[in-house]
């Protein structure tokens, strides 16, 4: 092998992951999608003839390995809570109070839209993806890695000044044009983008999974960076690469703002390209 080639590697696999970032984290296309297959069929040519080179965050290692048996319990650092609900303008108001009441102060909230799918937690060490799991009983959930690096948003590298050991959070999502694709071709469609996102996550088999695009929103880190607001971890995230709802996100100063934010997802929200149920903030 010539020191050529090895740098040839390092260099493809830096150009894949830009545009593939672009493309799937921030919807823009600088190359064609066939000049990328062009550099993903010389970067995969070059690692079958050097394996040695081949490295767990390679853009040809997204898809691969034998079908599972079963999937492996994993036991998480922290506990993964499913999210409280509220209903109405009054179940707002009273939860704000019981907050007052322990913590007196002038709130703010930071808000963002609730995309339709699948809770996912993510580990990466040394900026390596390491682990991906769901959440099942919030303690423990399943090892689903293999299926999580199909999913072309999620990076298996981080971006930026990452930290040594990190965990963060999410939804495995898909849009309405792919979930009604998935459909069309079912003789029993799925009722819902949830149910789909969960159902291609939970394949045995990764190629599966892989064929049915799915997308990720990544909105929380577990990990203690130091941040002092969820506003803050949005950026944190954008920072290291991850996709989020950023750019629809709103920092809403009072329980008024929060509802106006409300009102305008429910009439906006037929216009986007993911399911919503509801906002978070």
């Amino acid at each position: 092998m010539t020191k050529k080639d090895e740098n040839r590697i390092k260099q493809l696999r830096e150009l894949i992951n830009y545009y593939r970032h672009l493309y799937h984290t921030e919807d823009k296309e600088e190359i064609s999608s066939e000049a990328l297959d062009s550099l993903k069929k010389e970067l995969f040519d070059l690692e079958e003839k050097y394996p040695q080179f081949v490295t767990k965050d390679s853009p040809t290692q997204r898809i691969g390995g034998k079908p599972l048996e079963y999937f492996e319990k994993v036991k998480r650092e922290n506990i993964m809570y499913s999210f409280n609900d509220a209903f109405s303008r009054e179940d707002m108001d009273n939860w704000e109070k019981r907050n007052q009441k322990l913590l007196p102060a002038d709130y703010s909230y930071y808000c963002e839209p609730k995309l339709d799918g699948l809770a996912i937690e993510l580990v990466y060490e040394n900026g390596i993806l390491v682990l991906g799991s769901t959440r099942g009983d919030g303690l423990v959930g399943e090892n689903v890695t293999q299926n999580i690096k199909t999913i072309e948003s999620i990076p298996l590298k981080l971006k930026g000044d990452y930290p040594q050991h990190l965990i963060v959070r999410g939804e495995a999502i898909i849009n309405k044009k792919e979930f009604e694709r998935i459909n069309k071709d079912r003789d029993v469609p799925y009722a819902n983008a949830r149910n789909l996102a969960a159902g291609s996550i939970r394949q045995l088999d990764p190629r599966v999974t892989a064929q049915r695009k799915l997308d990720a929103n990544i909105y929380s880190i577990v990990t203690d960076l130091g941040q002092k607001t969820h506003q803050e971890e949005h950026q944190l995230l954008e920072s290291f690469g991850f996709k989020t709802t950023n750019k629809y996100n709103k920092l809403c100063k009072n329980m008024d703002e929060v509802f106006d934010f409300y009102y305008y997802w429910q009439d906006h929200r037929e216009k986007f390209s993911y399911e919503i149920d509801g906002i978070v903030n």
